[in-house]
């Protein structure tokens, strides 16, 4: 409240007006608040937490394993808002679900999906019910717009090399390096084949070890080795996921993992496919998988700069499994559909080993110029880049294998007529038997992919580079494309004053009228400053209590007013006059618009004000009255 005069004039009927300001607060984002969880009637334990990518940049989900098959949350608040450390009552929480697993630890499964996250904020989270909590965890968003690093990871695979605690090493220090050195990317991207066995806990548990793992989001992707039961779909909740039939290697929704995904992460469309599920007499195959990104293309496509397809199996290799049965049918069945529909880039995992694809377009080599291991590579119309990442956990290696004389498109594995001793369609191709990972940098108007070395070896040290290009996405033909870059706006500010010393508005003693007391005079202009790129609507409201002398009091519905703008600027529009009580009507005992601007107003600054109108009956009482007009400034 602002201060008050401390004398008063003397006289019959000496009338006050005090103004008060009432900050308003704006809330953006759609956060809410809800209750904590029921008390669980068991304690629990909670597992397994994994932090996981949602539907888009305000979203991530969370998985975890629990002993107690009871009523859990997600607590979300932002880092700041905790009180030492503490979560405070009104704390956002999301609800979980699940059901019990279906895997040799037995126990239950949970999952939430955090929304309504804002950018550039760092939050804080736990699972659990009230007064049974699991430890604190952290992650934080960026901007929603503009460049960002995501890193690929190929098949950790836990347990292939038949030592867990080895492979578990081996992953962890490959995660501690990739983001100690890129603490700012944005995902983390699975080629598929987290674990060896499939419901073997032991190496889930192993897999997810790394702390990384609760802070970055985890987009999961299902390799061959994860697809025999259902501990991949109690460890990973991905969003808009179809588990239909058809995206199973045998159509067994009951007893093992699958599905085919899609989100968009600020320019990118992601698309994660089920590859297990491939063109034979049991599953879905090829053909749903092709209708799949065929419709999610279609429906989302427009809304992303870029297209990136990830599934396990590389169709595009040069290891052991570069000839498979299995993979010539995907390489006939894939590539035509993903030229059409504008693919920029398929990330795949499964053979360990290192290649980057020449550009491919509709199966077949699309430039014969292309230069084995070009640095920048600008693509035509329908070209796709293929990568294929080598294991990030040094689990297991596989030898690069001789191509052959089955021909140089299609199905065919024959040699790269610019370097015979290369598969025709790689333009790179690597076998050190060093941990390593791929970084994408998504930039305005190309991407660039390393691959990465995340251990020393005789091709160089720890995050020494295998390879490097930057792909420069095709534009229309026989035109221009145009692009600009619009920054993130200052957020300016909204605020507004009341111009006089004190804000106490005296209108001094009423005179007597025809029936009537009346007073005169006008509020301490109001003056409001909009210097927001927004261009929201503003509106200035007020609302009178009633006047009081001690126990003697009279309606603040006598006093109507007149709004004026004073001053004109910032879009402002004065708001509807309003007749004193006396005269019928409410008068200023209920809000009433000072002042207000619409969408899209010029920025600037106002002076608003109002002539006031006091009628009172004759019969009121003798006496030095105040009320306390209410301001209050709502801005969109």
């Amino acid at each position: 409240m602002l201060s008050e005069a401390t004398s008063r004039p003397s006289g019959r009927a000496a009338l006050w007006l005090s103004a008060a300001a009432v900050s308003a607060a704006l809330a953006l984002g759609g956060a809410f608040a809800a209750p904590v969880g029921a008390h669980a009637a068991t304690t629990a334990a909670y597992t397994g937490i994994v932090l996981g990518v949602g539907a888009d940049e305000a979203q991530r989900t969370v998985t975890w394993y629990t002993s107690a098959d009871s009523a859990q949350v997600v607590q979300v608040a932002p880092t700041s808002a905790l009180v030492n450390g503490e979560f405070v009552a009104s704390v956002t929480t999301f609800a979980a679900t699940g059901a019990a697993n279906i895997a040799s630890s037995g126990g239950f499964n949970r999952h939430a999906t955090i929304s309504g996250l804002q950018e550039d904020t760092q939050y804080s989270y736990r699972v659990g019910s009230d007064g049974n909590w699991s430890t604190t965890y952290s992650f934080k968003t960026q901007s929603f717009e503009g460049d960002f690093d995501f890193l690929f990871f190929g098949d950790p695979q836990i347990g292939a090399s038949g030592n867990v605690a080895n492979d578990q090493a081996g992953w962890v220090d490959t995660m501690n390096v990739a983001l100690n050195a890129n603490p700012n990317a944005e995902l983390l991207v699975s080629g598929g084949d987290q674990v060896e066995t499939a419901n073997t806990e032991a190496q889930w548990d192993a897999f997810l070890a790394p702390e990384q793992l609760r802070a970055y989001p985890w987009a999961a992707t299902i390799g061959n080795h994860d697809v025999g039961g259902k501990a991949y779909e109690q460890h990973f909740y991905t969003p808009n996921t179809d588990y239909s039939a058809d995206y199973y290697r045998s159509g067994n929704t009951a007893t093992e993992s699958g599905g085919d995904y899609w989100y968009i992460y600020k320019d990118v469309l992601f698309i994660d496919l089920n590859s297990n599920s491939y063109n034979d007499a049991t599953g879905g195959g090829d053909e749903a998988h092709v209708q799949y990104v065929t419709d999610v293309v279609k429906a989302h496509g427009a809304e992303a700069k870029y297209t990136v397809l990830v599934y396990h199996h590389s169709i595009y290799s040069a290891a052991s499994h570069a000839k498979d049965a299995d993979n010539k049918v995907r390489r006939v069945d894939f590539p035509t559909t993903f030229s059409e529909l504008g693919v920029d880039l398929v990330l795949q995992g499964h053979d360990h080993v290192y290649t980057r694809s020449y550009e491919i377009k509709d199966g077949q080599k699309a430039n014969a110029d292309e230069q084995p291991g070009a640095n920048d590579v600008f693509v035509g119309e329908g070209g796709v880049i293929y990568m294929t990442a080598n294991s990030a956990s040094g689990s297991k290696y596989y030898d690069i294998t001789a191509p052959d004389n089955s021909g140089t498109s299609g199905a065919g594995n024959g040699a790269d007529p610019l370097n015979p001793g290369s598969y025709w369609y790689n333009s790179v191709q690597s076998q050190e038997k060093t941990r390593s990972y791929v970084k994408v940098q998504v930039k305005a108007d190309e991407l660039v992919v390393e691959g990465i070395r995340s251990q020393a070896s005789t091709g160089g040290g720890v995050e020494s580079k295998i390879d490097s290009v930057t792909i420069h996405p095709h534009h229309a033909d026989g035109g221009e494309d145009l692009q600009v870059i619009v920054p993130t706006a200052a957020p300016g500010e909204f605020g507004w004053t009341i111009d006089g010393e004190n804000g106490l508005v005296d209108l001094g003693t009423a005179e007597e009228k025809d029936g009537y007391f009346e007073a005169t005079g006008e509020i301490n202009p109001i003056t409001v400053s909009d210097t927001r790129s927004s261009l929201a609507p503003w509106s200035i409201t007020s609302v009178l209590g009633d006047f009081a002398d001690g126990g003697k009091t009279f309606s603040g519905s006598y006093l109507g007013w007149t709004p004026k703008v004073v001053t004109p600027g910032a879009g402002a529009v004065a708001g509807a006059a309003v007749t004193s009580g006396f005269d019928g009507g409410a008068g200023l005992s209920v809000t009433r618009v000072l002042g207000a601007a619409v969408q899209g107003h010029d920025k600037g600054e106002a002076l608003l004000g109002a002539n006031l109108d006091l009628k009172l009956p004759t019969e009121t009482q003798t006496g030095s009255y105040r009320a306390t007009l209410t301001i209050t400034a709502l801005a969109g």
